[in-house]
């Protein structure tokens, strides 16, 4: 069995969870709103402030441990939110948010516009730094790669468009002899 979905999630206090007919399961708290339809093979309960997953089937064991996680993605989600930081390297490569439209100058012949998804919040710190936030995991996570993939960087002068953890391993260019 798998040790992610034996563990039980701590609910805080400003967390509600309601747990549908055929498990659809709603989260609830300060940031917001989630809701997710999992596998009715599976028995999830909230008691004493912690959501359990049990599995009826052995051959369910594969989704034992990321229906788990799923709904401890939830649950954070709307008690904490998530965020991910983009950092933009390159002279005159920018970014501009412009009402509901990110743009992008990154050095091609045109603009980049990118039209920011329902849920998510993008912030422009500095016009190469920005923030992508919001409830959902995924679609946070989504975003901020579709971002990235306009301007990847590159190895050798580290231009372009990466996430403030990510470290680019450098490459040493030509030299003429």
């Amino acid at each position: 069995m798998s040790r992610i979905g034996k563990k039980a999630i701590k609910v805080a206090d400003t967390v509600t969870v309601t747990i549908g007919e055929g498990n659809l399961v709603t989260v609830k708290g300060p940031k917001g709103e989630l809701t997710q339809k999992f596998s009715e093979e599976f028995d999830i309960k909230l008691e004493n402030g912690e959501l359990t997953v049990k599995s009826h089937k052995p051959s369910q064991k594969a989704m034992y441990g990321t229906t788990t996680a799923l709904l401890h993605n939830m649950v954070q989600g709307v008690f904490e939110g998530f965020s991910k930081t983009l950092l933009i390297t390159g002279v005159g490569y920018r970014a501009n948010l412009q009402g509901n439209k990110l743009v992008l100058n990154l050095g091609y012949s045109h603009l980049i516009e990118m039209p920011v998804p329902e849920g998510i919040t993008v912030m422009v710190k500095t016009p190469t730094e920005l923030t992508v936030s919001g409830v959902d995991k995924q679609k946070v996570g989504q975003f901020a790669a579709e971002i990235r993939e306009k301007r990847k960087p590159e190895p050798y002068l580290g231009k372009g468009i990466r996430y403030s953890d990510e470290v680019i391993i450098r490459k040493e260019g030509k030299v003429a002899k």
